[in-house]
C-alpha cells in the first residue's frame, strides 16, 4: 500500500445519487422491536429490512389506511 495517493484527477461517481442517504426518523419502540425480531429471523440488519419494506411500499404505490379512534 502506498503512503499517499493522488486524487487530483478523480471524478465524482455519476451514480452517487442512487446510493442510500442517511436521515433521522423517529420510530416508536414497538415498531423497532417488530423489525428487529423479523430481521433476526431473516438474518439481515433491521435497518436494511425497514429499507426493503419501505422500498416495496413505494414501488407498489401502497396507500396507508388510517383509522383514528
Amino acid at each position: 500500500m502506498r503512503e499517499s495517493y493522488d486524487f487530483s484527477k478523480s471524478v465524482k461517481n455519476p451514480y452517487a445519487k442512487r446510493f442510500k442517504k442517511q436521515i433521522t426518523i423517529r420510530i416508536d419502540e414497538e415498531t423497532i422491536s417488530y423489525f428487529k425480531e423479523m430481521a433476526e429471523d431473516k438474518g439481515i440488519p433491521y435497518q436494511s429490512l425497514i429499507n426493503l419494506y419501505l422500498r416495496d411500499c413505494a414501488s407498489e404505490h401502497r396507500q396507508l389506511e388510517t383509522k383514528w379512534g
